[in-house]
């Protein structure tokens, strides 16, 4: 997730020499549980926050290329770490007297009252390009932002500040820091308001041993048309030293009542709610590991995908109307649990039981719903059109819909539980402190300033050995051993994305990965039967859904007669590929 490739450094308007130069640099931020931090000083060292902003660029950052403009536009640069909590607003007042909070605030602190209004295409120009603005009054200032999301770090957002007359954007400030092939797009179409946000804010400076944290508890709406969202959350910033301070303040507030975690953006809430649509859920984005990466490094980027990949799906998942939610998230947490295995290579890790503990934990909870769902959307409606002069299948759907119900109910009080929001803040800050350097044993510690595609060599031959070793006599293996292939399949799949990208230059490693993602796809295929044939045990068939039940079972076990060969067909491409981490593929 983290580019290790050289980004040129880019300027701001406002910077000291009178030219453009970005926000975000060398720093990182918090959003919802990511920091984005000064590299730390050597390999033990931990991550600091010297100054509000800096002017080196990070080689992971990819930004839209600006051209420079005269200083006197106005625009400045600025960077924060920050993490989002979403709290009821009827206990924010509750967590302002909360003894964090009143032990270490320097005094009551100010209140402003936020208006912003977004703006964009009919079209959704910006939005589509990853990138938003907005023009925000507090008081009698005006200050228009851009943001824009890197392409391939989603936890670094460049943004740039400018003041303007009133509410109304100029978008010739704008233009400098967007993209060149979204500039004609913007000039062609005018802008239009998209939705406002309306935020009444209490900022307080909390000096804390490790740093000061200055602590913003915003509540108000988002209005667009008709539309209403209300915001209710709480902003915590890095001012100065650690980036323990912030989840130090984090965990104790989430200990003194129910807190959410969050990296779904004011932005992001409000183009939904103007579209009518519900929290979106996206797959994971690809990594990209430079093969001279240090494993410290890797271990570091790998997390912060599994971490960012999870955040990401939660809302979907609370919100329950996209069932995309539920399906990503659960693929989060098994790539949160893979990558916490693999961390055991280097040593024992005395964190790493209870954070995947915790992992496993949540994602039982999530099973039964995602089972419901592919039941509900995919498997009864696929049959049912097939068997037309069959009843029962609405009677049966009823049913099913009961248990999906209840199911989602479960994950919902699961998702809810303070023990979720505690588990992912304390994740978060080991993840982004690199906590396991202080659990790897003083004889193993090396290891972590190797580098990791040595490290990469040893894992996937060993995974992949153990696939191939599953799988032999592939044609005779009962359902039980099939299954067991494919646990060792989805795990080595889980490895090679992670690892991978270590040999993403070589066309082996895209051929492999193709078969291997097949493979997998039509295991899973066989095991969503086996799946479905434990959900209608479940069901309570009444008389006229029972002849429904029993065509889908007959269905399924004639599915998996034909499976079969298709099965073994993928088995064989996929042991006849080159494995990429071999010596012999080093010139592909």
């Amino acid at each position: 997730m983290l580019k290790s490739d050289s980004t040129p450094a880019r300027k701001t308007p406002g910077a000291p020499d009178g030219n453009p130069a970005p926000k975000d640099n060398k720093r990182t931020q918090v959003v919802a549980g990511f920091l984005r931090q000064i590299e730390p000083a050597g390999p033990g060292a931990e991550p600091r926050i010297e100054d509000a902003v800096s002017d080196q660029t990070s080689s992971q950052e990819t930004t839209p290329d600006p051209k420079p403009v005269p200083s006197s536009v106005g625009a400045r640069p600025a960077g924060e770490i920050e993490l989002k909590l979403l709290v009821d607003a009827d206990r924010m007042a509750h967590f302002n007297a909360a003894p964090v909070i009143t032990a270490n605030a320097r005094n009551k602190g100010t209140r402003k009252h936020l208006k912003s209004v977004y703006y964009d295409t009919p079209e959704r120009t910006l939005r589509r390009g990853g990138l938003s603005l907005r023009v925000r009054q507090s008081g009698a200032r005006f200050v228009q932002t851009v943001k824009t999301d890197a392409a391939d770090d989603p936890l670094r957002r460049g943004e740039w500040e400018a003041s303007v007359p009133s509410l109304a954007p100029d978008l010739a400030l704008a233009m400098p820091f967007i993209p060149e092939k979204l500039r004609c797009h913007l000039e062609a179409r005018p802008l239009e308001a998209v939705f406002t946000a309306d935020v009444h804010r209490h900022a307080r400076m909390l000096d804390l041993p490790s740093g000061t944290v200055e602590v913003a508890f915003d509540q108000g709406e988002l209005t667009a048309g008709d539309g209403s969202l209300p915001v209710s959350e709480i902003e915590l910033e890095l001012k100065s030293g650690s980036a323990s301070a912030i989840y130090e303040v984090a965990l104790r507030l989430a200990e003194h009542g129910a807190v959410k975690p969050s990296i779904r953006t004011k932005s992001a809430r409000g183009f939904d709610l103007a579209a009518g649509k519900p929290p979106s859920a996206r797959r994971p984005r690809k990594l990209r590991l430079d093969p001279s990466v240090t494993l410290d490094e890797a271990f570091a980027t790998i997390l912060r995908s599994c971490f960012h990949h999870l955040l990401q799906s939660l809302p979907a998942a609370e919100d329950g109307r996209n069932p995309e939610g539920v399906h990503q998230l659960r693929v989060a947490l098994r790539r949160l649990r893979s990558a916490l295995d693999l961390m055991r290579s280097v040593g024992a890790l005395s964190n790493l039981d209870a954070l995947r503990s915790e992992a496993r934990w949540l994602a039982q909870d999530l099973s039964a719903a995602r089972d419901w769902d592919v039941f509900q959307l995919e498997t009864l409606p696929t049959i049912a059109k097939a068997c037309p002069s069959i009843a029962g299948f609405d009677a049966l759907g009823r049913a099913a819909a009961e248990r999906q119900a209840d199911a989602y109910r479960k994950a919902h009080d699961a998702l809810a539980d303070r023990r979720c929001a505690v588990f992912l803040i304390g994740l978060g800050g080991w993840i982004e402190t690199r906590g396991w350097r202080n659990d790897v044993a003083a004889e193993d510690l090396g290891q972590l300033a190797e580098p990791a595609v040595n490290f990469a060599q040893r894992i996937l031959s060993e995974q992949y050995a153990k696939v191939l070793k599953r799988g032999r006599r592939f044609k005779l293996l009962t359902i039980e051993e099939l299954h067991r292939v494919r646990l060792a399949t989805k795990r080595l799949r889980y490895l090679s994305e992670f690892l991978l990208p270590l040999f993403a230059d070589r066309k082996s490693a895209r051929k492999f990965a193709r078969r291997l993602a097949g493979l997998q796809e039509e295991l899973g295929a066989f095991n969503d039967m086996a799946v479905t044939a434990s959900l209608l045990d479940r069901l309570d068939a009444e008389p006229d859904s029972a002849i429904a039940a029993a065509a889908i079972a007959g269905w399924q076990a004639r599915a998996s007669v034909g499976v079969q060969p298709a099965l073994q067909s993928t088995w064989r491409d996929f042991t006849a590929a080159r494995v990429p981490w071999s010596r012999r593929t080093a010139q592909d």
